[in-house]
Parts: C-alpha cells; sequence; structure tokens
C-alpha cells in the first residue's frame, strides 16, 4: 500500500513505552520500522529471507542504526523474546500448511504478556499469496496457543480492503 497501515499506525501511535521490544517479521518494504523510528521506538527488529529487502532497509536506516536490528534470515529459526510483533502482510505470505509453525514460533518468541499484534485478510484468494482466511479459521489456529484474541473487522482499513480485513490483537 506504499505506507504503514492505517490499523498498525493507530496502535502505535497510543503506544507510550517508547522501549518495548518489537518484531516485524517478513518486513518486505517495513514501513512499519520507518514510522517506529520516526516516532522515537529505540528497541525494533526486522526479519525478512531477502537479502534486496534487508540492505535496502539498513540504507533507509542508516540514521537509527543504534535503534534497530536487521536480520537476513528464516523466521522459524529466530531467536530472541519481544514484547510486541507486529504482522501485517507475513502470515498471508507464508504457505497455509506452515499457519501452525507461525502459531508456535509466536508464543515462543512473545515474552510472558507480549502482543502479537496486526491486520489479517478476512477473505479467501483463488491463489496464493496473499493467502486469505477467515475469523473462524484464524481463532480455532491461535487458541491453541493464544488465551486472549481480540478479532474485530477493520473499521480503518484503505478503501481497496475494506470489509475484508480483521484487526488482531492476541496474547499468551
Amino acid at each position: 500500500i506504499g505506507t504503514v497501515s492505517t490499523p498498525l499506525k493507530e496502535y502505535i501511535n497510543q503506544l507510550s513505552d517508547k522501549h518495548i521490544s518489537i518484531l516485524i517479521p517478513g518486513g518486505g518494504n517495513s514501513y512499519e520500522a520507518l514510522y517506529l523510528l520516526e516516532q522515537g521506538f529505540t528497541d525494533i527488529t526486522v526479519i525478512d529471507l531477502a537479502p534486496s529487502v534487508t540492505e535496502k532497509l539498513r540504507l533507509q536506516t542508516d540514521t537509527y542504526k543504534s535503534n534497530i536490528k536487521i536480520i537476513t534470515g528464516d523466521f522459524f529459526e529466530l531467536t530472541g523474546s519481544y514484547d510486541l510483533i507486529l504482522e501485517q502482510t507475513f502470515f498471508c505470505a507464508i504457505d497455509p500448511t506452515l499457519r501452525g509453525n507461525y502459531v508456535t514460533k509466536m508464543s515462543e518468541i512473545l515474552k510472558p504478556h507480549g502482543k502479537l499484534v496486526g491486520v489479517l485478510f478476512n477473505r479467501s484468494f483463488e491463489s496464493g499469496p496473499p493467502f486469505g482466511g477467515s475469523e473462524k479459521e484464524y481463532r480455532t489456529l491461535f487458541a491453541s496457543t493464544f488465551q486472549h484474541i481480540r478479532m474485530e473487522p477493520c473499521y480503518n482499513s484503505i478503501p481497496p480492503r475494506s470489509g475484508s480485513e480483521l484487526f488482531v490483537i492476541m496474547s499468551k
């Protein structure tokens, strides 16, 4: 979409602790990371498989390099622990057969009382990526690991995605 998504931007805007550890998996263009840096956040990690993506982000964030860690690698091999994980387009990009692994990994790397926050498609696609899904499917998938699951239709999606996105906040 060429910018940080409105639902995530509004969530970020209400965060008061600028020192929480934040992970953005499958960073892509990393608009969220750039926005977090501009807002004064100091402990951001981005992981992406593509060296071209991570190198571009390193160049874009050079003046903030003490506040961001950029990893070229496989999310499923990531170690560490985070207060907040921001999900924008990573979940919909991975093969649906890996979704169980995604949930397990998220649970492993979230700190106690940490949150997984993001936007998920609430629709299907003929082929993917992106891969879609439904609220019922997601609740079933995440309920095995997350005790607190809040999912609601995004009221602030961009017009082309209006009515087809869910805003999610989950914690263990």
